[in-house]
């Protein structure tokens, strides 16, 4: 199971020990607190105490740098989606595979996010605070689910060989299924009721795509 941030914390009276610091370092040790404490109570199970605790610093020193509890969730948001979904990534490589090459890795890095623990905690506290701050979907939809369509696409508009009618309803299709399939295993428990593996699942989801188009008539 993959490990949670971990924040080494002072002894002692933390207001009394703390060490001063760059502001910019300051406010990423107080992010790498808060990171910890949201993914694992959510929104409305962190307090700012928890947040000064897990940070080894003084709530006087969090208001300090983030105005309220808020403010603190909404900048942390942005920070995690951007390391977890870099902007600027070379598929060169990528799209260089043959097709089953290509639908098997994408699907493969697909997985490989999923089991990062701050991907799927993030994931989680997406869809519980979705209602509190509609937002955040927005934002995941944006970082998350958008580019990974566009890579879909793009490689399925280069390959006119699988006859594809319609490539964005086709990588809809693809990644829904990934998702599909990751949120009922790994985020529903579904390992328990429905077990499957990830490689037989892969399989047969890129065989369904490829033969399905594969072999319409001229």
């Amino acid at each position: 199971m993959p490990r949670k941030p971990r924040i080494v914390k002072r002894s002692g009276d933390q207001t009394a020990q703390e060490e001063p610091a760059p502001g910019s370092a300051k406010r990423h040790q107080i992010m790498q607190g808060a990171l910890a404490v949201f993914l694992e109570y959510g929104y409305k199970g962190t307090s700012m105490d928890r947040v000064a605790e897990e940070a080894g610093v003084s709530k006087q020193t969090i208001y300090s740098h983030f105005e309220d509890k808020e403010h603190l969730f909404h900048e942390l948001v942005e920070y995690l989606s951007g390391s977890l979904f870099p902007e600027q990534q070379d598929h060169t490589k990528l799209f260089e595979l043959e097709p089953e090459a290509f639908l098997i890795r994408v699907s493969q890095l697909f997985f490989e996010q999923m089991d990062r623990w701050e991907y799927k905690s993030f994931f989680r506290v997406v869809v519980a605070e979705s209602g509190r701050f509609p937002e955040l979907a927005q934002l995941y939809v944006k970082r998350a689910v958008e580019p990974g369509l566009a890579v879909l696409v793009a490689y399925f508009e280069k390959h006119p060989e699988l006859r594809l009618q319609d490539p964005e309803v086709i990588a809809r299709i693809f990644r829904g299924s990934l998702a599909s399939f990751a949120l009922v295993q790994d985020i529903l428990q579904g390992k328990r009721l429905v077990p499957m593996s990830r490689e037989r699942y892969i399989s047969g989801l890129v065989e369904t795509v490829l033969i399905s188009y594969q072999r319409k008539p001229d």
